[in-house]
């Protein structure tokens, strides 16, 4: 029997059956993708993948406490089963007593479609997608502009079991276009995003003609120097400066004393209002188009996930209610540890002021600032206070009189997410959207534009 014959479910009792650990998890992941690339107004390549990687955790009680050992393999045979079991059992009897131990997850959970066969997808995700997408390249190339980019769509049907009776499966889709059009001397590019669970509700279309505009803007440049200005961030904008904060807001770190989420002299800010605005920032497995798995899968410990919480069922969360913080990241562990209710991290994010008004109302409402396209090469300056440095990309233009009137030159910018919150001004209408930076870690967000009166340019950067 194959690796790709043998049933993933299958696979998975058999490696339980095979365990002689004290507890043992097992995840089989099966993954299949299909994706589409394209340049100067033409298909270029199109493909399909799949594959299964297989993790076993296997834990071993000793007289200082419970280790664990955690083994991970692609492409498993029916013969290579057993030698991953015992890798895993010997990875923990030569480990020490685990940290984070705690007991395996209970309960009779069992997911009716535990037995079914996984979810893949194929190149027919792109039925619609793929002629709406060669109707705007005919109009692009009658515009005179070229468009870049690529579409890809993944499925994970995700398989855990364990010793202690969990049968849990999980399907996620996973698609993201990303759309660059570009003048045919390449001094002028746009771009734009888009998440989605099955192409259905993606216009290429509706994309291509925002990126027109977006480079008629950009036929006149002005010069800026570095300095703050008042700028709205696009939703896409904020998601990948959320995301990151939320990356951020473990509880353990916050406890010691190590975040921008720690109260000085000791505790966190839990309680605290991070902004003026009526902002509540929440996770929910259920949350309609952004849905996510709804028990903790964990491949690994580390801050504030632990293997030991696999199974765990996740509820919706509310991190920051009405611009309070309410909560931060934590395993059962670390929830022990600090005080801190269990609050495990979610794979999903949104934003959600109630207002209704769209960015194109925003910007008609500004005297003189900037609109941003997005943000990428995001990295930490100072954890402390959660300081991050980027660069802005791909189109930023100049406001002025509710009007944008050119595009002006790319930024470095320095700022923190937290302080951004504290400073936003508005924010608008909550929508889909694809953070630019994170799309290969993180895509299921729902953000608001905001309006920041004073952004951190830092300094003036050459990139596009």
């Amino acid at each position: 029997m194959s690796a790709r014959s043998s049933k993933p479910h299958e696979v998975v009792e058999r490696a339980l059956e095979l365990s002689r650990a004290d507890g043992c998890v097992v995840i089989a992941d099966e993954q299949s993708t299909a994706n589409l690339r394209w340049a100067g107004n033409a298909l270029t390549t199109n493909g399909v993948t799949r594959g299964r990687t297989l993790t076993v955790i296997a834990t071993v009680n000793g007289k200082e406490g419970t280790a664990s050992g955690v083994v991970s393999r692609s492409a498993v045979t029916p013969d290579e089963l057993e030698p991953l079991v015992r890798a895993a059992e010997a990875a923990a009897r030569g480990a020490g007593p685990a940290e984070d131990a705690q007991p395996l997850v209970t309960g009779v959970q069992r997911s009716p479609e535990f037995t079914e066969a996984p979810a893949e997808t194929s190149s027919a995700v792109f039925a619609d997608f793929a002629p709406a997408l060669g109707e705007a390249f005919a109009r692009a190339r009658a515009g005179g502009r070229e468009l870049y980019g690529f579409a890809n769509h993944e499925l994970v049907s995700s398989y855990v079991g364990t010793s202690t009776g969990l049968r849990l499966r999980h399907d996620q889709p996973n698609g993201t276009l990303e759309l660059n059009a570009k003048s045919p001397d390449r001094t002028r590019s746009a771009w734009a995003g888009h998440s989605t669970r099955d192409f259905k509700d993606v216009d290429p279309a509706a994309l291509d003609a925002e990126l027109a505009v977006r480079l008629g803007w950009a036929e006149r440049r002005v010069e800026l120097p570095a300095g703050r200005y008042e700028t709205l961030l696009p939703p896409t904008a904020v998601a990948d400066l959320l995301i990151y904060q939320m990356w951020s807001a473990s509880g353990r770190d916050a406890v010691e004393g190590r975040t921008v989420f720690s109260k000085p002299g000791g505790g966190t800010r839990v309680g605290e209002k991070l902004t003026g605005l009526p902002l509540t920032l929440r996770s929910d497995p259920n949350e309609p188009g952004l849905e996510s798995a709804p028990f903790v899968i964990a491949h690994s410990s580390g801050g504030d996930q632990s293997v030991f919480d696999n199974g765990l069922p996740l509820a919706a969360t509310e991190w920051m209610r009405e611009g309070e913080l309410r909560h931060l990241t934590t395993s059962r562990h670390s929830a022990g540890l600090t005080g801190l209710p269990v609050a495990p991290g979610i794979d999903n994010i949104v934003l959600d002021g109630g207002a209704d008004r769209s960015l194109d109302e925003m910007v008609a409402n500004t005297g003189r600032g900037l609109l941003l396209t997005c943000l990428w090469y995001i990295r930490e300056v100072d954890p402390a206070s959660l300081l991050l440095t980027g660069l802005t990309r791909d189109g930023v233009y100049l406001v002025e009189n509710g009007e944008v009137t050119g595009e002006v030159n790319n930024f470095r910018f320095n700022e923190s997410p937290v302080g951004v919150l504290g400073r936003a001004t508005e924010a608008g209408r909550t929508e889909k959207t694809l953070p630019r930076e994170w799309s290969d870690w993180f895509t299921r967000a729902a953000m608001p534009a905001l309006r920041v009166p004073d952004f951190n340019m830092s300094s003036v950067s050459q990139g596009v």
